[in-house]
């Protein structure tokens, strides 16, 4: 039997799966531990939701393109991969907030739409202050929190975040937000307008 399916492995090509790109969880929870681009605080958090958090927010989402001041900050000088330069994160920035994503909708509107820090705050939560269960619903519903821009001319709805891509995220599992906000939790904090170290 042994011989068979080695017989087979050979004629069809059949690869032999390792660890590093299994799509377990284990090989996620690595990675994201791999990839995070600041130091983590571990105390009292889920060892393995932190590294599936950091696999899902900087291997798979790119939350911090969004969520740093923009393309300005978002890299140390010298680690712009755009520049065809080795990729360094400017961890001063990263996931901080603050990028002016300009007039929404139009280019005469007073509105403007700035990313929000994501990092914990004095509380120890992240996104400033936010319980899990907060999170989760503004990311299955978009319901803007802290109703930022309410006066949005129709069609826009300005109860919803409108630039933050909700409507693809709502469908993730329990599972994977839960694992993002631990991930959110245990990143550093970066003070800035009404968010608190």
């Amino acid at each position: 039997m042994g011989a068979a399916v080695f017989l087979a492995a050979v004629l069809f090509g059949v690869r032999t799966l390792r660890a590093q790109d299994d799509g377990s969880d284990e090989s996620k929870i690595r990675r994201g531990f791999e990839i995070a681009p600041v130091p983590l605080n571990l105390a009292h958090k889920n060892r393995a939701l932190v590294g599936l958090g950091s696999y899902i927010v900087n291997g798979v989402s790119g939350c911090n393109g969004c969520h740093s001041a923009g393309p300005q900050t978002e890299f140390l000088p010298g680690g712009n991969p755009y520049f065809g330069q080795a990729e360094a994160i400017n961890p001063a920035t990263y996931l901080g907030g603050g990028r002016d994503f300009g007039p929404y909708p139009s280019a005469a509107s007073p509105t403007h739409i700035i990313s929000r820090n994501l990092t914990p705050d004095h509380t120890g939560l992240p996104i400033g202050g936010d319980t899990f269960e907060e999170f989760r619903d503004t990311i299955r519903t978009g319901v803007d929190p802290d109703q930022l821009h309410p006066n949005l001319p129709p069609p826009f709805a300005g109860t919803l975040l409108q630039i933050m891509p909700w409507y693809e995220y709502k469908n993730m599992t329990d599972r994977d937000l839960r694992a993002i906000y631990e991930y959110l939790s245990a990143v550093p904090c970066h003070a800035g307008p009404n968010h608190v170290c």
